[in-house]
């Protein structure tokens, strides 16, 4: 599942908010993994992997991450936008000597 959003300015609780979201999500069955950014300007990506859609579906439907979908569109997002797409294939390159390059998260 991908997870796009634009913030409003300010943090009102949004990181704590978010870490306890992942917690949560991790201990719920079908939950693989999850990567996220977001730049300066606002724009964030998450992309948070799951066994099947059943799992994403509860995910959704869990009634805590349901209080805080309602809290982020009333106060902490000026925009955001869910896909669900399957991953067939998933592969990546990381140059093993440059302490220059951090490695990217694994999921």
């Amino acid at each position: 599942m991908v997870f796009t959003s634009v913030r409003t300015p300010g943090d009102e609780g949004y990181g704590d908010r978010a870490d306890q979201m992942l917690k949560l999500a991790a201990d719920q069955p079908g939950f693989l993994g999850v990567d996220s950014a977001r730049g300066a300007d606002g724009l964030g990506i998450t992309v948070s992997y799951w066994s099947d859609e059943e799992s994403i579906a509860a995910w959704r439907a869990h009634a805590e991450h349901a209080l805080t979908r309602a809290h982020g569109r009333e106060h902490w997002y000026a925009s955001f936008a869910v896909h669900v797409a399957k991953v067939e294939r998933a592969y990546g390159f990381q140059r093993p000597v440059d302490p220059q390059v951090p490695p990217l998260p694994s999921s």
